[in-house]
């Protein structure tokens, strides 16, 4: 299922949603070329999307969740990809 949070993360002057599949990568893909997100959106796990997109996401079927709801099904579902820090590489 694509997963999408409110926007509310802050940056480059916007706010912003997080877009993820609790199902696969190619499903993710695939759903974010539909909504017209470029590929340097993509981020480890999930993509970037403005405020102004949020609603074209919805209409196309993604399903809102708070935050830590997204985070834990891409947890549950194996497809977290946790930033690296510093002192893990």
């Amino acid at each position: 299922m694509i997963l999408i949070d409110r926007p509310t993360w802050p940056g480059h002057g916007r706010l912003w949603s997080h877009l993820a599949s609790d199902v696969s990568y190619e499903e993710l893909h695939a759903f974010a070329e539909r909504l017209g997100a470029p590929p340097r959106a993509f981020e480890r796990d999930h993509y970037d999307i403005p405020e102004a997109r949020y609603r074209d996401a919805l209409r196309l079927g993604a399903q809102p969740v708070g935050s830590r709801e997204l985070v834990a099904r891409l947890t549950a579902a194996g497809l977290r990809r946790r930033k690296v820090s510093v002192s893990e590489r």
